[in-house]
Parts: C-alpha cells; sequence; structure tokens
C-alpha cells in the first residue's frame, strides 16, 4: 500500500460517510443505510443513498455519487488535494507531505495565487494612488475603512494594462491571465487589456477564505453598472453568493438575501453579518442549496420596485423546493436596506426584521395583481392562481391556515379550495413519481454519455463491463482469478477499462480496496457513473456464472455473430436471466 493510500484510509476511517453528509443535509436513517432529498439536484422524492458499508453514496435521480472525499469536492467545489486538506481540518488529522500533482488542482491554485494578488493590487490603489475617485464613492456610501478593509475593496485604475502588467511582473502568463478572467486580449491590436477598468471593486471570497473572483461597479452612468467575473475554473456566479463567508459565522440560523454588494456592505457594517447576495443573476437552486446547509430562515430584502418583486417570487419558489423558510422585508420609505439604514437607522432595520411578511401570504397578495375579483372572470382566474400557490405549500398544517386565510378574504368556500388543491397535488405526485421512477429505473446508457462515449454502440457490452467492475469490487480477494479470466484488454469501452485496471492496481497494491481509493484518479462525476455501478447491481445476486457469462459477451460476441450461432439479443436475454434468478 502507498503512503498515499495509507492516509486516504485513515482519512476515511476518521470521516464517516453519514457523518460528513449529516453535518451538511438532514438524513434519514433507512435499515442500514441513509436517504435523503439529493443536495445536488432539486426533487421531491428523495433518491440520495448513503451505504454505511461501502462507505458511499450515490443519487438515483442524478448519478451523483463517489466516497466521502467525491463529496467534499462536490459540495464545497474543491479540488482533491483542497478536499483531503479540509477533511484532515475536520477530523483533526496532520497532512503529509502529499504527493498529487493534478494539473486541474495546480490550475486553479495558479488562479487563486492570481485573483489574491489582484485583490491586493486593487485594495492598495484603493488606498494609496493619486486617483482618490473609488475612495470617494465609497466614504460618500458611508462605507468606513474598518469595513473597507474587512471585504478587501478596491479600485481598478482608469488604464487599459496596469494590472496585466503586474500580473506579468509576478511571473504570469498572458493565457493564464485570460484564464482567471482578469485579462483578454485585443482582437484588432492582440494586445492584453485588463478586465476592470475604473471601477470600485469587490472581492469575492468562498468559504475556504480563496478569492474566486470580483465584482466591479462602475462610478459613473456607464454601461455595464456591474461587471462580474465570467465563468473560470474557480468561479461560477450561478453556485455561488457574495459574503456566505462571513454569513455562515454569524451565529444566526437566518439569511438576509439582499440584490447588490452595497446592500449586503451596508448591513454587515450595521451589524447584520448574516447578509448575502446573489451575482448579478436570480437566485439558483445552487445557490439556494448553498443558503440551506447555513440556515434554517431566508429573508427576502429585495429593491421594492418591480424587478425586484418579480425575482422575490422566484426566489420563493427556489427557496421552497429546498425546504427553507421564507420571509420577505417590507420597507416603507426605501428602496432597498442600504437606503433605509442610511434614513432610519440599524435599530429600526431590526425592528424590520422581526415583522417579516410571510412569504405564503406575500405570494397569495400578488395573485391579485391586475385582476378586479368583483367580476366573475377575473375571480375565476384568481381562484387558479390561490389554488397554485396554496397547493405549492408542502405542510399540511401550514396549508389548512393559508386555505382558511384566503376563503375568508376571498369569499370563496374552503371546500372548493379544498377539491381544487387536492386534485393539483395529486396530480403533481403522479407526474413527479412517474418520472423520477421512470429515471430510476430505467437504467438506460443516455443518447449522449460523456463520461463513456463508446458505451452509445456498445449497450450490451457496456452492461457486462459493469456487472464484471461490481463484481470486483464486491469481491476484492479474487482479483486475480477475475484478471485471469478477463484481462482488461477484453473490455470494448475505453472509460470501463480505465476504471477496471484502477481497480485491480489498487487491490494488487492495498492490504484493503476502498472506493476512496479512486477519487484522485477520477472526477467526481466519474466517481457518480462508479458509485452507480455499484449502487445499481449491489442486489441483483451477479455471482460467478453471471461474471463467466459477461466474460463471454466481451471476448466471444463476434464471432458469435459472424458464424451465425447466436445474436446479441439472445446474449442479453440470457444475461438477464442470469441476473434476474
Amino acid at each position: 500500500m502507498t503512503r498515499n493510500d495509507e492516509f486516504l484510509e485513515k482519512l476515511c476511517r476518521a470521516n464517516p460517510i453519514e457523518s460528513v453528509i449529516g453535518s451538511y443535509i438532514p438524513i434519514q436513517k433507512k435499515g442500514r443505510n441513509y436517504s435523503c432529498s439529493c443536495p445536488f439536484h432539486s426533487e421531491k422524492t428523495p433518491s440520495f443513498t448513503v451505504f454505511t458499508d461501502t462507505q458511499s453514496f450515490y443519487c438515483f435521480g442524478c448519478g451523483a455519487g463517489g466516497d466521502v472525499i467525491t463529496f467534499i469536492k462536490k459540495i464545497e467545489n474543491l479540488e482533491f488535494p483542497e478536499a483531503i486538506k479540509l477533511l484532515a481540518q475536520r477530523s483533526g488529522i496532520e497532512m503529509p507531505s502529499y504527493s498529487g500533482n493534478s494539473q486541474n488542482a495546480q490550475r486553479k491554485t495558479r488562479i487563486y495565487e492570481m485573483n489574491r494578488l489582484s485583490a491586493n493590487f486593487f485594495y492598495k490603489n484603493l488606498i494609496s494612488s493619486n486617483d482618490k475617485a473609488g475612495l470617494q464613492y465609497l466614504i460618500e456610501r458611508n462605507i468606513s475603512p474598518q469595513t473597507i478593509k474587512k471585504y478587501g475593496l478596491g479600485y481598478a485604475p482608469d488604464s487599459w494594462d496596469t494590472l496585466v502588467n503586474f500580473l506579468h511582473s509576478k511571473g504570469y502568463h498572458d493565457d493564464e491571465i485570460s484564464d482567471a478572467w482578469l485579462g483578454g486580449r485585443s482582437k484588432k491590436t492582440g494586445n492584453m487589456f485588463d478586465m476592470f477598468r475604473k471601477r470600485v471593486i469587490f472581492p469575492i471570497i468562498d468559504l475556504q477564505k480563496n478569492v474566486i473572483g470580483f465584482g466591479g461597479r462602475v462610478l459613473d452612468d456607464s454601461k455595464p453598472k456591474y461587471l462580474n467575473t465570467a465563468k473560470t475554473p474557480v468561479f461560477d456566479k450561478g453556485s455561488h453568493l457574495f459574503s456566505l463567508n462571513f454569513a455562515k459565522n454569524s451565529g444566526s440560523k437566518k439569511i438576509i438575501l439582499c440584490e447588490g454588494y452595497m446592500d449586503v456592505i451596508a448591513l454587515n457594517q450595521a451589524g447584520f453579518e448574516n447578509a448575502v447576495a446573489t451575482l448579478g443573476t436570480a437566485i439558483t437552486p445552487e445557490q439556494a442549496r448553498a443558503i440551506s446547509r447555513h440556515a434554517e430562515e431566508v429573508v427576502i430584502a429585495y429593491d421594492s420596485d418591480g424587478a425586484g418583486q418579480k425575482a422575490s417570487q422566484k426566489a420563493i419558489n427556489q427557496f421552497s423546493d429546498v425546504g427553507l423558510r421564507t420571509t420577505v422585508l417590507h420597507m416603507n420609505g426605501a428602496k432597498d436596506p442600504d437606503e433605509f439604514i442610511k434614513n432610519f437607522g440599524r435599530e429600526r432595520f431590526r425592528m424590520l426584521l422581526d415583522k417579516t411578511y410571510d412569504a405564503n401570504n406575500f405570494m397569495l397578495d400578488k395573485c391579485e395583481q391586475g385582476l378586479d375579483p368583483t367580476k366573475e372572470a377575473d375571480k375565476v382566474e384568481l381562484l387558479k392562481r390561490l389554488v397554485s400557490v396554496l397547493a405549492g405549500i408542502k405542510s399540511p398544517i401550514e396549508r389548512d391556515v393559508y386555505i382558511s386565510r384566503t376563503s375568508h378574504k376571498y369569499d370563496i368556500s374552503v371546500d372548493v379550495l379544498k377539491n381544487h388543491i387536492d386534485d393539483m397535488i395529486n396530480n403533481s405526485i403522479k407526474k413527479e413519481k412517474k418520472k423520477e421512477w421512470r429515471s430510476i429505473k430505467s437504467n438506460v446508457i443516455p443518447v449522449n454519455d460523456n463520461i463513456n462515449p463508446d458505451s452509445i454502440k456498445n449497450i450490451q457490452k457496456t452492461r457486462a463491463e459493469e456487472n464484471i467492475i461490481y463484481f470486483l469490487m464486491s469481491n476484492p480477494e479474487d482479483y486475480q482469478e477475475i484478471m485471469n479470466k478477463i484481462p482488461p484488454e477484453n473490455f470494448v469501452t475505453s472509460f470501463n477499462r480505465k476504471v477496471y485496471e484502477t481497480i485491480l492496481d489498487k487491490i494488487k497494491n492495498s492490504e484493503k480496496f476502498s472506493l476512496s481509493m479512486l477519487s484522485e484518479n477520477f472526477t467526481p462525476e466519474e466517481m457518480g457513473r462508479i458509485s452507480g455501478i455499484y449502487a445499481n447491481n449491489r442486489d441483483k445476486g451477479i455471482d460467478w456464472q453471471v461474471i463467466l457469462d459477461c466474460a463471454n459477451v466481451l471476448k466471444d460476441s463476434f464471432s458469435l455473430l459472424e458464424d451465425g450461432e447466436i445474436s446479441i439479443d439472445s446474449v442479453q436475454k440470457l444475461f438477464d436471466q442470469k441476473v434476474n434468478k
């Protein structure tokens, strides 16, 4: 066993997968395993299973899966070395000098370094340069020196290439600077230019305290008003939230969701560290799930204009899907939190938080918009809208409360409301169950398989390969005999061959095989496929005879067809009979 494998085995023993996953999402004991709703996609029927015997997880809905290291990589958006470092810190294990040299990890490390240097460059430019435009803007917005330092706020100079030249001086190349979205190349001249120019800069920091990107605001009326880092190897604006690094440590189970950087900074400066903002987009499912890992309630503090109200409705639906209680802030006399605090002070804002507007009432009241309930046609349309909102309330007790309120307010029979709501819920449940279970049960290789593209033209052989891989993982002590019967070169698909060869190598050089030994060799998506191979076959009773039949499918399928003795369909039927015994 290599030194790395010994460390990984120790690390995984110290971090039981059910304990680690349970610290992020609520999991429920089901026999010897655990189940829950998947944290990586929205679903109504839980399809995420934690297998305690193999210390692995698999979602039968979206295909995410792997070991505890894979889970941390996906949930925290980390590379392999970063994930094992986090798990080592979590369990108090000392990190050895690690020999992993993933190219992608090195690429991300270089971008983190460039971002950190750039953030420092912007900060020094704000404080020390002769151009005080950025500092003047922040002073006018009542941002204190302490807050400027806390957030590392900065200013991008009114220059085409000052940052690019600075990064060149630190040893970074044009391609790397472009990769980090800190510079770009002019199509006309071919010269590099700074992406951020003459803007106040807001560094975006992840939960591991890495600078992952930037937001920049202009000081005049030019467009775009805000410019955010585009997608890079370390940043995706639909997956991250501004100031979540502070909010998660605020001690509050309530998170205030704002529209912009300045709202969050104003709230934080006023003592409300539990404020976050999206990064130029409407709230996404990924962001809603990220918030749900750190809070039980969300207060939506969007602008009071039409766009803000529309965005609130979308956000309410996203938070409902992940089970978060949601309320809406009504700020009379101000359009946003920043303006409210300026006008009325932080104590009034604190009082306002205690009088938040229930999100369900907000949605129900919005149903009236554009309608006249005194007109029969409008009242029918209103009933449809109300039923749609009420059917979306998951708790039956909560739903009854809002049904009673709605019945009284609009003079609609409770029985009429309940009948329509029950019909909508039942239809929705039937559709969801059919959709999810069709996906779970089908076990069909997708039309476009990016992980194992060879599988499209080799469906039967792919299934045979997967059963061999499952059997090898379940019976590592028989690896020599399995390898003698089925050498890797018999595998038809390159991905499955790599999996097979890697498992054989790990078993050969280790005292005990575990899924975690594969984490460094495969991406989280590939680990999901490997976990799926195991999860989908563990109850099929695959034995040696089935494996011999699978070996024959790989070895002899072409010659059998040429001789006209047996068709692929016949082989598949024989294989299915063996598996389903």
